[in-house]
């Protein structure tokens, strides 16, 4: 695993972000999802998976829009997912929906799996990830 900043860890799976002050979320040319998910956020899920859970409501802004509209979009189709881990030491500020890019954090890039939305209601999410 590799920690780099958040532009780089998208560009390891040739994804590029719209804007990498509030973009979370970007596409692939082979139609699969990155996503950058709070390490904070897993939760305990099936043996040999790693999930994460969360609110979109939690957080506002344009990154936000984004990251609805596709999740949404890849609930909808399927299409793989890839995941991006961000790593904060300031995780009360991250849940008080303060704008994160003002808040330090890691990156790390787990290109051994990939995952799909399991839950996705307009608010609430949930990604599940199995070794690729």
């Amino acid at each position: 695993m590799a920690t780099l900043g958040i532009k780089d860890a998208f560009s390891r799976y040739d994804a590029n972000l719209r804007n990498v002050q509030w973009s979370v979320s970007a596409w692939t040319a082979d139609g699969s999802l990155v996503v950058s998910l709070w390490d904070h956020h897993t939760r305990k899920g099936l043996a040999g998976t790693l999930e994460f859970a969360d609110s979109a409501n939690r957080w506002q802004g344009p990154g936000n829009k984004e990251f609805r509209e596709n999740v949404a979009k890849v609930y909808e189709s399927g299409a793989p997912v890839h995941l991006v881990i961000a790593r904060t030491e300031e995780v009360a500020r991250v849940e008080a929906g303060e704008d994160a890019s003002k808040i330090k954090k890691v990156f790390t890039i787990r290109q051994d799996l990939v995952g799909k939305v399991i839950e996705w209601d307009g608010s609430n999410y949930a990604f599940r990830f199995t070794k690729a």
